[in-house]
């Protein structure tokens, strides 16, 4: 079976739709983030995303860039398998890898019109919301779903797995 990976684009490939969709009158929207191990929290927030426009883009820290934020252990996924995983989502239109521990370069290189982070960020927080804001555009901030995390199903697994481990 061949999977389609046709929604992975380099940065590139996304600023030319993005042009294009803009001309249109579409709302282009972005959101990133590590997505290792993918769950309820990340679905729903890619999916009240998706609502605030046209069309979603989703950037990817890279492996590097994960065990940059994360430490020597994250990404518990490759990039190549979250990549896969996000795609395989209907609210997720395209995704991009980026490499840096921030994704400021790929928001200022798409504009997007909505930059959408979880509410664990307030808005002055958000990486990028100076360039979207100068632009006209949004910052929106998604609630998180009360206990999920990937770094706590971690645990539970190392728990489960290893009881004396996770204890330290």
């Amino acid at each position: 079976m061949t999977v389609d990976v046709g929604k992975l684009r380099s940065l590139q490939e996304l600023v030319a739709i993005v042009r294009t969709r803009q001309a249109l009158g579409e709302r282009i929207v972005f959101t990133n983030g590590c997505f290792d191990l993918l769950h309820r929290g990340h679905t729903r927030l890619l999916q009240h995303a998706k609502a605030l426009g046209n069309l979603l883009i989703v950037g990817l820290n890279s492996d590097a860039s994960v065990r940059l934020l994360k430490g020597p252990s994250r990404p518990v996924l490759l990039q190549d398998e979250r990549a896969e995983l996000l795609s395989a989502l209907a609210s997720v239109d395209y995704v991009v890898i980026f490499e840096e521990a921030d994704p400021s370069r790929i928001i200022a290189a798409l504009e997007p019109d909505v930059l959408v982070k979880g509410a664990d960020w307030t808005k002055d927080e958000v990486i990028g919301r100076e360039t979207v804001e100068r632009r006209g555009g949004q910052v929106v901030t998604i609630p998180l779903v009360a206990g999920c995390s990937t770094s706590r199903i971690v645990r539970r697994i190392m728990e489960t797995v290893h009881p004396q481990q996770a204890e330290r």
